[in-house]
């Protein structure tokens, strides 16, 4: 948690959808009316330690100002997945300090204030901010000059110029990068506002702002050392799609992300009923977003075309400003985005799903749910089993604590699924029961991870709960989704 933000008790740490509507990542230059900037927490950085002093945004201090970053090897682009084909890459192969390949890329330059969402830079198509380096990486560096932190940036952005990445009815397209975010802390990274996102093709000839839909993959703000994903659709306030919020996952830990190159990826699945959105990290699906969730024609809308894809570095605006905003004399110069790749795979019609939940769907979902306390009237128990990894159940901030379902009859159990927030749980038990005060364990841990857990496991029982013996962090515990699958 940065220097200075409310403890987890306040909502704007947590899920977009609990607190006040947060302004979209960036509308289109033809675009330019926002709704008032007020927002909810996010973000995370990438790459080596800046420092910064005086009374200004300065680089780090070094001889030759910011101090230089380890080169690190390129990664190779990926196979497909398992019955995807590879449609389109690119691994940044070009020489130190070219700028990037114009048949695949175009620069979006100008002023920030141009996009809509209070950026204060300015984006140029100089190498100065936008590079190649020459090791299989693009580089978006933000550059500062003068006195005024809220003033005197440059930086990056660019998209692709092909606007044809998308799932075809019955198919799949999955769009994924490894990216090592700006390498700075609360103190010292305040305004940075990293983001991998795609907008709909229909936005290139004339359909409006949301709803011809926007996928943020990865968005960070402020170094916070968390990311998240989010749809926006519908329409510009309120809506379907809750704007200028948007439907996302909240807040969600990215530990190392900082310092090392991370897999951001998401898949538009139309081979499912209903259609999704799921977003990874690292490989691990942390957020989905169902077509059920809005009415058929805005999920049509924003979702069943191709997409064009977009990387930038912004700074200030609305969403750093809600949480205690920057740039500040305190941020440093030079902080960069590198990128290793990225690639784009596709699965046709007819070519299989994604695995399927053991046999018997998830068992906890709709069921009565109780737990020994609340965080707040925002967090019940009954957020953890409906299904939807926007909303949350929290606890007080104290041992032991349990969530319980009334599956409303005796059920084997064979898997457990838990997603952890970012308050998660270090040691707990999974146990069943058939009268509710008989307790047998069928899982147990003193090492839990947290993120996204899949338990198989063995039991049987009308009830089931987690007990939490011990937490992760000085919070309490925090579940997006508790379900259990079996007979």
């Amino acid at each position: 948690m940065s220097t200075g933000q409310a403890p987890e008790q306040d909502q704007d740490r947590h899920d977009p959808g609990s607190g006040g509507p947060r302004p979209h990542r960036r509308r289109s230059r033809m675009r330019l009316t926002l709704a008032a900037f007020t927002v909810t927490a996010l973000s995370l950085a990438g790459l080596t330690a800046l420092t910064g002093t005086g009374g200004a945004a300065t680089p780090a201090a070094s001889a030759g100002g910011l101090a230089p970053a380890a080169v690190a090897a390129p990664n190779a682009i990926p196979a497909p997945p398992a019955g995807f084909t590879t449609t389109w890459s690119d691994d940044f192969s070009g020489g130190a300090n070219t700028g990037v390949n114009g048949a695949d890329w175009k620069y979006d330059t100008g002023p920030g204030s141009s996009f809509g969402t209070g950026e204060i830079e300015t984006m140029t198509n100089s190498t100065a901010n936008v590079y190649q380096d020459g090791n299989g990486h693009l580089v978006l560096k933000a550059l500062h000059s003068g006195t005024d932190p809220r003033a005197g940036w440059t930086s990056g952005r660019i998209e692709t110029q092909a606007a044809t990445f998308g799932a075809p009815a019955g198919g799949v397209v999955m769009m994924q990068s490894s990216i090592q975010q700006p390498n700075l802390t609360t103190a010292n990274g305040a305004g940075y506002w990293p983001a991998f996102w795609m907008l709909g093709s229909t936005l290139r000839s004339g359909v409006g702002w949301p709803g011809s839909g926007e996928v943020d993959i990865l968005e960070d703000i402020n170094s916070r050392s968390s990311v998240f994903g989010t749809l926006h659709c519908g329409v510009g306030q309120g809506g379907p799609c809750n704007e200028t919020t948007g439907i996302g996952s909240g807040e969600r830990a990215c530990g190392g992300c900082q310092t090392g190159y991370h897999t951001y990826a998401v898949q538009i699945d139309r081979s499912v009923s209903p259609e999704q959105i799921r977003w990874y990290l690292d490989g691990a699906n942390y957020f989905t977003v169902n077509a059920n969730q809005v009415d058929a024609t805005t999920w049509a809308n924003a979702v069943d075309h191709p997409f064009f894809i977009i990387y930038d570095l912004a700074m200030g605006g609305g969403f750093p400003d809600a949480f205690g905003g920057g740039p500040n004399s305190a941020t440093v110069s030079g902080g960069q985005m590198n990128i290793d790749y990225v690639a784009v795979y596709n699965k046709g019609p007819g070519s299989g799903t994604t695995t399927p939940p053991p046999s018997g769907g998830n068992l906890t979902q709709g069921k009565t749910t109780t737990a020994s306390s609340t965080e707040n009237a925002g967090t019940p128990a009954s957020a953890a089993t409906d299904g939807n990894t926007g909303t949350r159940w929290s606890s007080a901030f104290s041992d032991p604590q349990w969530l319980r379902v009334d599956l409303g009859a005796t059920h084997s159990i064979s898997q457990v699924k838990l997603n952890w927030e970012a308050a998660y749980a270090k040691a707990f038990q999974v146990q069943t029961s058939n009268d509710g005060t008989n307790w047998t364990t069928i899982y147990s841990t003193t090492t839990g991870t947290g993120g996204n857990q899949t338990l198989n496991v063995s039991g049987s029982g009308r009830y089931i709960r987690v007990y939490g013996t011990q937490r992760a962090t000085q919070y309490g515990y925090s579940l997006y989704e508790f379900q259990a699958f079996g007979s």
